[in-house]
């Protein structure tokens, strides 16, 4: 008889880290009690998506200021959006807390996610006073793609070399499987407009350039710029956020797995 197959840890494959799992119980939570729970059956109107989904007309005109965060909590009441964001979630974010830390990977999941939102509001605008089309302005928006999508840029640098299967069947290396998801997200809009039901491809969109931003900045952020001590020598030594998959890697000075 042949040797039995060792069984698979998935939680070195797909760890399920701490902030992970508190952002899937959260969106799950207000999925199953706000959603569908509360507007499904005892509200006349979907007020909590109303006032927690983004609304460009809302945030500009009646300062919902909450809404570039909230919107990321706000799933639509068909289960499938939900299950394919905790998902990718639960895939993409374990990895990359487990390599940056809780503390830095909750500033990136939310930096991505605002300024996607951001983003997102000022090309509305845009769009709407070039088309006359207002009704972009006033269509909500919702999930935590636009999150995810930053979350994917970032492990297409961090992880590019390894080898993921998209479809569930075709191997390929990460970053070419990031660089397909934004190129067909970009397609996506151009053929079929800024928003496709509640799901804005304009968000998802600015998730993965506010992620693909923040990661170039950030070490020079964490630097202290091009400030100079004695001899005119930095002070700071340069940090590193984006390296080659078989150096070690380190985030703010600290080597992988910090908290």
């Amino acid at each position: 008889m042949g040797r039995r197959a060792p069984p698979i840890d998935f939680n070195q494959v797909m760890p399920l880290t701490y902030f992970v799992r508190i952002l899937i119980i959260i969106n799950v939570a207000v999925w199953f009690v706000g959603v569908v729970i509360l507007e499904q059956n005892f509200l006349s109107q979907p007020y909590i998506t109303m006032y927690l989904s983004l609304t460009p007309y809302d945030l500009l005109k009646h300062f919902f200021i909450w809404q570039p965060f909230t919107y990321l909590f706000i799933h639509a009441a068909s289960p499938w959006q939900l299950i394919f964001n905790m998902l990718l979630l639960w895939g993409l974010g374990g990895q990359l807390e487990r390599l940056w830390g809780s503390k830095f990977f909750a500033l990136f999941y939310f930096v991505s996610g605002v300024g996607a939102a951001f983003l997102y509001s000022l090309s509305a605008i845009t769009y709407a006073l070039i088309s006359g089309q207002g009704a972009i302005l006033v269509a909500p928006i919702l999930g935590s793609s636009s999150a995810l999508f930053g979350l994917l840029v970032a492990y297409g640098i961090l992880f590019g070399e390894q080898t993921v299967y998209f479809m569930f069947l075709f191997a390929m290396k990460a970053k070419y499987f990031v660089a397909l998801l934004a190129g067909l997200e970009i397609v996506l809009v151009l053929n079929n407009g800024p928003i496709q039901g509640k799901v804005a491809g304009l968000a998802q969109v600015g998730g993965l350039i506010t992620g693909y931003i923040f990661l170039k900045i950030w070490p020079k952020i964490k630097g202290g710029g091009s400030g100079s001590g004695r001899g005119g020598k930095s002070r700071n030594k340069k940090l590193r956020l984006v390296v080659n998959n078989d150096e070690e890697i380190i985030v703010d000075d600290k080597p992988k797995y910090w908290n």
